[in-house]
């Protein structure tokens, strides 16, 4: 579903630095591996450029047969509105829309009409039992609540592949584990691949798979720390 070969980032200026050196990396349909990795290793950088959102130096990214690097920024756009999802752990949530309205925003922008997408984000808010809140804002929302909705705007279009930035990591322990086992869930339900960097090894061990980038590049996981 996801191949990524030989894939190099580099940071340039005074401090420039490669974060990714011939990174490799393949994700099935379906699987959700959880990143590793200390501050500053370039979990991040890996997830904004397999989202399209930077563009690598060097490498292949290839999400289901297309070759993102080949791509124009329009077309990246689209394959980004349509394919891929993202969880940020800030949110960015619009705090002028309604939690609905935060879900079928997206939808809405791919020409989806607004009957039809407010419908989808109605059944997504009834899947992450937030149905009674569709109306709230983002600021009458708890913590939780935000990265609830998040989750489900992430998940709107069925996506191939979501990208789960440090998803938990404003919330406090207890809402952080069922925020992960609500992506589990759902990427269960929408046969969609997952991957999710984490400072966290408890959240982690909700993956398949655990992998840890150390020096550019990934590597399985065989201890306590990543």
């Amino acid at each position: 579903m996801l191949q990524v070969q030989k894939l190099s980032k580099r940071f340039r200026g005074p401090q420039g630095r490669e974060v990714l050196s011939g990174l490799d990396l393949d994700l099935a349909a379906g699987e959700y591996v959880a990143i590793m990795g200390v501050s500053g290793s370039g979990k991040s950088t890996l997830l904004n450029v397999l989202g399209g959102l930077l563009r690598p130096d060097a490498g292949s990214v290839c999400l289901e047969g297309v070759e993102l690097t080949e791509l124009d920024d329009a077309s990246l756009t689209r394959l980004r509105r349509r394919r891929i999802g993202f969880v940020f752990q800030a949110f960015h949530l619009l705090p002028h829309l309604s939690a609905a309205q935060n879900i079928a925003l997206p939808l809405q922008l791919d020409g989806v009409p607004r009957r039809q997408a407010l419908a989808r984000a109605a059944a997504l808010l009834e899947g992450v039992a937030l149905a009674e809140r569709a109306d709230a804002l983002p600021g009458e929302l708890s913590g939780g609540e935000l990265q609830r909705v998040a989750v489900a705007r992430a998940l709107a279009h069925e996506p191939a592949l979501v990208l789960a930035d440090e998803p938990t990591g404003n919330l406090d322990h207890g809402v952080g584990l069922r925020v992960l086992a609500l992506l589990r869930e759902q990427l269960g339900r929408t046969g969609g691949s997952g991957l999710l960097v984490t400072h966290s090894l408890e959240a982690a061990r909700s993956a398949d798979r655990i992998l840890v980038l150390e020096q550019g590049r990934l590597h399985a996981w065989r201890g306590e720390t990543g």
